[in-house]
């Protein structure tokens, strides 16, 4: 979700009863920290942190470790060391893999939770295979909980996760449009307007973060190659505005101008599921009470 999974939207999700999770790459430490503190003061709910390894800062982790109920660990081989600082930290730790074998080697490194993420998935894709398949090989291989994330937006998806034997599932395109996610309206009606079909996996918006294929919106990729200008547009972050390079890994959050439509929309097989902006907590509880629902076969 790059950066529009926003303080705000992570506080929201876990006001309503998910694991609401922030992700804060390149971020120093101190920052980290006063970001979490000022999340747990409008929530008494679990928060979870995100870290991608390529861009893994060990005190960033030290942080958020004694501040949050989960750290987890994505793009990267699962590492003992980072694990066992989460545990000190007093978090539980999670890695997100994309196959059996990454599944093995993050429970023995440590983990609490694996999460396994199918290659429906929106934004950055670890592994090549449909989400119910590896979950079938990573439940056989591991004793662990299970999280399932990839193509998962609906009550109906979700259920289906459940009986297949996931402990949880995660939700990623349908936060993309809420009213409580940073994401350029642009970018969010595209979503609105997208169907499963419209989206491709790709290595276009490879600038900044090479030989990660990602799975975005077709026409932004389209759009990317025909624009001819570089940069093709700009963001702020943090009072400090700074060009987006063409094929960019950046994502266009509300602060972004230029070219939001050559930018990097990220978005899971799930966007057919994404037919209005709304408050994220009316999609937690679609969800969770429309998959009970399923599941007791109302």
């Amino acid at each position: 979700m790059g950066g529009v999974a926003s303080p705000d939207l992570a506080v929201a999700v876990s006001a309503a009863g998910g694991l609401g999770t922030v992700a804060l790459p390149v971020v120093p430490a101190g920052k980290v920290a006063a970001t979490l503190e000022a999340m747990a003061r409008r929530t008494s709910a679990p928060l979870g942190f995100n870290v991608l390894m390529p861009f893994v800062d060990r005190d960033a982790v030290e942080a958020a470790s004694s501040r949050c109920r989960l750290v987890e660990f994505f793009y990267g081989d699962p590492v003992a060391d980072l694990v066992g600082l989460v545990h000190a930290g007093g978090a539980l730790a999670a890695w997100q893999v994309g196959s059996v074998a990454e599944a093995e080697a993050a429970r023995d490194a440590g983990c609490d939770v694996v999460i396994a993420q199918g290659v429906e998935a929106g934004g950055h894709v670890r592994g090549r295979v449909e989400l119910l398949a590896l979950l079938s090989g990573v439940l056989e291989a591991v004793d662990v909980p299970v999280v399932v994330a990839g193509g998962i937006g609906s009550a109906r998806a979700a259920a289906t996760a459940f009986v297949a034997g996931a402990d949880a599932v995660r939700v990623g395109t349908r936060f993309v449009a809420t009213q409580e996610a940073d994401t350029h309206p642009q970018y969010a009606h595209a979503l609105v307007a997208a169907r499963a079909s419209d989206t491709v996996l790709t290595d276009t918006f490879s600038v900044m973060w090479p030989d990660a294929p990602h799975r975005v919106l077709r026409s932004c990729v389209d759009r990317a190659h025909d624009i001819g200008t570089d940069p093709v547009g700009e963001l702020e972050i943090d009072g400090t505005t700074m060009p987006v390079p063409r094929f960019s890994v950046l994502v266009p959050t509300r602060a972004a101008r230029g070219a939001v439509d050559a930018m990097a929309l990220y978005a899971g097989e799930s966007v057919t599921d994404v037919v209005a902006v709304v408050p994220a907590r009316d999609i937690v509880l679609e969800i969770t009470a429309g998959a009970e629902e399923l599941l007791r076969g109302d």
